[in-house]
């Protein structure tokens, strides 16, 4: 239901916006005669005036506006963006504006069978200055309404930034050509108006219409704008008098703060109305993704997701404990981590940069040289690089060997990734395996720079396997495929427990159980680990080649 009417109002307001585009170029012909104005009226008269352009341009206005009035009377909170706010009342201002314009030209044609032609009425609104800067104001609202929706609707689009220019300018030219025409008309006539006695005397058809006639026009004119207010008003209404549901559901967000709100109103317009910033760069319509939160608890209460929804969240390959808060509306409390933060852009949210991935289980290497700042300071600096080369040489080919992953790399230091392509249990035998290789690599490059180094190169390895957020993240020119999460943080934390133990590779006990191990002949400690609450077992192993050897 929901995609029928985005894909209803986009529809509709996508006829509108032809038909108002292709009224403005019509008024910009004043700018070159009022005749050639009349020229293009009478072709678009056989476009729009005809049975299937009526029915598809007053549909599209009824529809819309429907629709419009539907969306207002869901909203549970009138807490939005600025710019939301700002397209919302532009798009209640224009009826009111429309109706009289409506009435003063098909309906005389329709009920009275006046030919309406631009020299009647640009004669008669520009010998009215209020009626001449109504009009003026109805095209720039109308326009700015139009922009509005064309902007939102296409600023996720990929191909939108190279077209952004361009419908810019258009923006500011269209309407500035279209008054600029009404004005140019406006003199033209003005002289004519006044030499011809005034507006009724210029203005045949009026002159000639009996008070029947003036009273017909004026009811059809209070009953259509008297109408427009009733449907405004019973929709403000309806909304005040919905019934306000007793039942709360509690969100405990990823910042501490927790916040209560109505079972039927979306994690996003609760969050809007505690004012917690939070990302929706297509504000709220199911578009972007931009708004979507890890649901960590709670996720079982939720309902499955709607089909728009569901098909949003397939296009990024979300999890299932990914939803958009912008359509996911609890019953109970959730627990929930905002994915996006909360003052992304539009280019953000297009480019592939920032954190696009998934949970899966990981085996997380950190690779770190030792005393590389003395290195440094004995070299020269090509001496250095060359070193720096062939040691990130023989840990690359060391973490291909074993079905590793090479991450990335760090001033003197690597990450490696273990299990993108096998099972967690598999991934720590090759995690393990790919240390000892790591090891019997350095003895190998120790052997060969012998007489280049004035002691063996040493390293230390930190050894973590648990979930993490695998995918492609980073700037947009130079994204990289790596891993984020607190298994990572921990195995890099382990790295730098080496040090303190003198040892070569420190690997959670955790990871040895998931690798199917016995207890290796190493010493076994209790750390605290920056970040988590609870103590962990490590092990600090001098040789990795002795724990690979029986994992093997």
């Amino acid at each position: 239901m929901r995609r029928l009417e985005r894909n209803l109002r986009l529809t509709t307001g996508l006829a509108i916006a032809s038909f108002v585009v292709l009224h403005f170029v019509n008024h910009a012909l004043g700018i070159i005669s009022v005749d050639a104005m009349d020229r293009m009226r009478r072709a678009l008269v056989v476009l729009w005036w005809s049975l299937p352009g009526t029915v598809l341009l007053y549909g599209s206005l009824l529809v819309h506006f429907a629709l419009a009035l539907v969306s207002l009377y869901r909203r549970t909170t009138l807490r939005m963006p600025a710019w939301e706010a700002l397209q919302l009342v532009l798009g209640l201002a224009v009826p009111p504006l429309l109706i009289g314009h409506i009435v003063g030209t098909r309906l005389s044609w329709e009920l009275l069978g006046h030919q309406i032609t631009y020299v009647r009425v640009i004669g008669v609104l520009w010998s009215d200055p209020w009626s001449a800067l109504r009009q003026s104001a109805l095209l720039l609202i109308v326009w700015s309404h139009l922009c509005f929706g064309v902007h939102y609707w296409l600023r996720v689009r990929p191909g939108y930034p190279r077209l952004q220019a361009l419908l810019f300018a258009l923006a500011l030219l269209v309407p500035a050509l279209a008054l600029a025409g009404f004005t140019s008309a406006g003199f033209t006539l003005g002289e004519l108006v006044e030499r011809m006695g005034g507006p009724r005397k210029f203005d045949v058809d009026l002159a000639n219409m009996t008070a029947a006639d003036l009273r017909l026009l004026a009811d059809w004119g209070k009953g259509l704008t008297l109408a427009f207010w009733a449907a405004l008003g019973v929709t403000l209404l309806a909304r005040f008098l919905r019934p306000r549901m007793g039942t709360l559901y509690r969100i405990h967000h990823a910042s501490g703060r927790v916040l209560s709100a109505p079972v039927g109103r979306s994690i996003l317009e609760a969050m809007r109305e505690a004012g917690i910033p939070h990302a929706s760069v297509c504000g709220g319509r199911a578009r972007c993704t931009t708004c979507r939160v890890r649901v960590s608890d709670g996720l079982e209460a939720l309902g499955p997701p709607s089909a728009l929804e569901r098909e949003a969240l397939q296009r990024i390959g979300a999890e299932p404990s990914v939803r958009l808060a912008c359509q996911t509306r609890p019953s109970a409390d959730v627990r929930i981590t905002p994915l996006v933060p909360a003052g992304t852009d539009p280019g953000l949210a297009r480019r592939p940069g920032g954190v696009h991935g998934r949970e899966r289980s990981v085996a997380a290497m950190f690779v770190d040289l030792r005393d590389s700042t003395a290195l440094g300071e004995a070299r020269l600096p090509y001496d250095v690089v060359f070193i720096l080369n062939q040691f990130f040489a023989e840990m690359f080919e060391a973490v291909q060997a074993t079905g590793g992953y090479y991450a990335q790399f760090r001033g003197d230091g690597l990450l490696a990734l273990y299990g993108l392509r096998d099972d967690l249990p598999r991934a720590c035998r090759q995690a393990l395996e790919g240390a000892a290789e790591m090891q019997r690599r350095m003895d190998r490059l120790n052997a060969n720079l012998a007489a280049e180094l004035p002691a063996p190169l040493r390293i230390g390895i930190g050894l973590h396997a648990g979930t993490a957020i695998v995918g492609t993240m980073g700037p947009p020119d130079a994204p990289i495929y790596s891993a984020i999460g607190d298994t990572i943080n921990i195995a890099a934390r382990f790295e730098g427990m080496s040090k303190y133990y003198r040892c070569t590779l420190v690997v959670s006990a955790e990871t040895v159980r998931h690798a199917g191990l016995p207890e290796p002949a190493a010493p076994q400690h209790r750390v605290r680990v920056r970040g988590r609450s609870e103590r962990l077992e490590i092990y600090a192993i001098d040789d990795p080649r002795a724990i690979a050897a029986r994992a093997a």
